[in-house]
């Protein structure tokens, strides 16, 4: 597969930073408000956790199709200092996936909210159409102009679609080779997930395996794709936990009302590298920690929005 030809941004000039932080906390709100689920679930974190709540990443789904990929979401975050952290392929969900670290900035104090924290990381997949059958490939193409993708930016803090709202025939045609694909043919440029930074949070919720029994207790559906909640890096170092998606009853254009996944939540805990273990612990910063994606666990993950999932 061809690299992506994007450019690396500066850092932040002037009044960017302000905005940047502006626009993830629309992405945010617009998420939280369209998953009563995940909302709950941030909701239980901010209590517990003395309102110091953090992130590790924000992730995106896309079309590699007609300027609607990676790119069309991609360049928007390099523009503000995002820089290319890394690619991941998966060939079997014909799936691509690049992720960026946040540019280097001056936390004031011992913020931890989105408006004065650490910025997330930013991951975004497409989905390489052309891979796919033709006739997935012309349900997908006739739903996604030419251009549009322009406005990825702005789909994403208001939560609208920028193509027509499916319908279900065509919905669950796609479903049938790609669920990736039918996901982000419903819900567009919304987030698909985000995920807390568990090695940011304090008390109940600063170790992962409390984190896994916490929302055990609560009644929660855990992904259990691959045979385990917790999925652990080759390494040991990075350790994450998702919940399965909640789902909702929609409606299609032609008026048929099905129910279907939505979005989830993610809790990624970062362990420190071994070269830096001798750091005292109150100096440690977060490129002392374990960078990065793992493929076999961003496979798994990728399941908690799958239609059939452990029902």
């Amino acid at each position: 597969m061809g690299s992506l030809d994007l450019p690396q941004a500066s850092s932040f000039k002037g009044g960017s930073e302000t905005f940047l932080r502006d626009v993830l906390e629309s992405i945010l709100k617009t998420y939280l408000r369209k998953n009563p689920m995940a909302n709950t679930v941030w909701e239980l974190i901010q209590s517990v956790d003395n309102e110091k709540v953090s992130y590790d990443h924000f992730f995106f789904r896309t079309f590699k199709v007609d300027g609607y990929g990676i790119d069309s979401l991609s360049s928007f975050f390099m523009d503000y200092g995002y820089t290319i952290g890394g690619r991941l392929d998966f060939p079997k969900k014909h799936v691509h996936v690049l992720w960026l670290s946040p540019p280097e900035i001056h936390i004031p104090g011992d913020g931890h909210h989105l408006g004065n924290g650490p910025l997330p990381r930013i991951v975004i997949a497409e989905l390489l159409v052309d891979e796919l059958s033709p006739e997935s490939q012309e349900i997908i193409r006739k739903y996604l102009k030419p251009e549009g993708g322009k406005q990825a930016i702005l789909s994403s803090t208001l939560g609208s679609l920028i193509w027509e709202k499916p319908t279900s025939n065509d919905f669950n045609q796609l479903a049938k080779e790609s669920e990736y694909g039918a996901w982000a043919l419903f819900h567009g440029y919304t987030l698909n997930h985000l995920a807390f930074a568990v090695h940011r949070l304090k008390h109940r919720f600063s170790d992962i395996k409390c984190v896994e029994e916490y929302f055990k207790e609560k009644g929660f559906k855990l992904n259990e794709d691959g045979g385990d909640v917790l999925k652990v890096s080759e390494d040991g170092l990075l350790l994450q936990v998702s919940l399965m998606s909640e789902k909702h009853e929609v409606e299609f254009a032609d008026g048929v009302t099905e129910t279907i996944t939505a979005s989830y939540i993610e809790f990624v805990q970062r362990l420190v590298l071994p070269e830096f273990k001798d750091v005292p612990g109150d100096e440690i910063k977060e490129f002392h920690r374990r960078e990065g994606l793992e493929q076999a666990s961003a496979y798994h993950i990728m399941e908690s929005t799958r239609f059939t999932a452990q029902d």
